[in-house]
């Protein structure tokens, strides 16, 4: 099967790509190192020419409120020229609870590229995903400084990007879902918690505070983060990601 991968070249892309390969698909990765730009639709027609599947695992430049319109544009060129190239199947990734936290912009902007991919013109399967392991030091920057590192108790099930690209795989290859798979790592934690073993596990002195207000994900209420009823749990747990990151 010929799949293109858009962002293929990034954390998730890069990986499926290889994951493809290896189980004897033809994917091709497209970004704008490969002269495929999504905002403005230059080089797609090229991109999914003869391609079964699209696979959109981009990222909007900002999570500000600049964000949805990136989203609106992009899925705007993507279903249309996956229609004109007769593409069969469009995958995204999106996020566990996206649709639960409409006070970030980031996350209402994910929510508008669900919506529109649900109305567009061919099959399609969403990919919703927890947060992954690797984001971690991330959102540890967010609000630390020399001692201290602020983090609110939002509950959270963090997922490794490996088993995240292990389901994308998946759905890539089968029949469109025309709906949702949620995946999601095997633990929940709280996010202060989650810091505080993080921290610990690499030897840094600072202390992790719990702050209700401190970072993004301060806006998100109650357990809205973590994995419902029939979502895929991956296999691979935090503690043991760290120690293999060691």
């Amino acid at each position: 099967m010929r799949i293109t991968v858009i962002g293929g070249t990034g954390l998730i892309g890069s990986q499926l790509v290889t994951k493809l390969r290896e189980t004897g698909h033809e994917a091709v990765p497209a970004s704008l190192s490969t002269g495929v730009d999504l905002l403005t639709g230059a080089g797609l027609d090229e991109a999914l020419d003869g391609a079964h599947t699209v696979v959109n695992v981009t990222n909007s430049p900002t999570f500000d409120e600049a964000s949805p319109e990136f989203f609106r544009t992009t899925t705007g060129h993507l279903l249309a020229a996956g229609e004109r190239a007769g593409v069969r199947h469009q995958v995204i990734l999106s996020i566990v609870g996206v649709d639960q936290v409409p006070q970030l912009d980031y996350y209402r902007a994910k929510t508008l590229q669900e919506e529109l991919l649900r109305q567009g013109p061919t099959p399609y399967s969403i990919v919703r995903a927890t947060q992954f392991f690797e984001f971690m030091d991330a959102v540890l920057s967010w609000t630390g400084d020399d001692g201290t590192v602020r983090l609110p108790a939002t509950p959270i099930q963090p997922i490794a990007t490996a088993d995240v690209v292990a389901a994308l795989a998946d759905v890539t290859t089968g029949a469109p879902l025309n709906g949702t798979l949620d995946v999601a790592g095997p633990d929940v934690f709280r996010l202060d918690e989650l810091g505080r073993l993080t921290l610990s596990a690499r030897g840094d002195a600072r202390t992790v505070v719990t702050d209700e207000k401190a970072g993004m994900f301060a806006a998100v209420e109650g357990d809205v983060l973590t994995a419902g009823p029939g979502a895929r749990l991956a296999p691979t747990r935090y503690e043991e990601w760290l120690g293999a990151a060691r």
